[in-house]
């Protein structure tokens, strides 16, 4: 059953899946300063405005 899923073509394989895996992996690691910077921002102006939705 392993086997039979392993070998088959049909859809994405699974060398496709690993090599985005990694390639994702990669740019997380490269830009990680950005994305902390980002997101740190996003959830300080969140908390900021939080008080002002009525």
């Amino acid at each position: 059953m392993l086997h039979d899923f392993l070998s088959d073509e049909s859809g994405m394989g699974v060398v496709e899946v690993i090599l985005i895996i990694v390639v994702l992996i990669g740019l997380v690691i490269i830009f990680q300063t950005n994305i902390k910077n980002v997101v740190s921002t996003i959830f300080n102006t969140i908390n900021s405005n939080v008080g002002k939705i009525k």
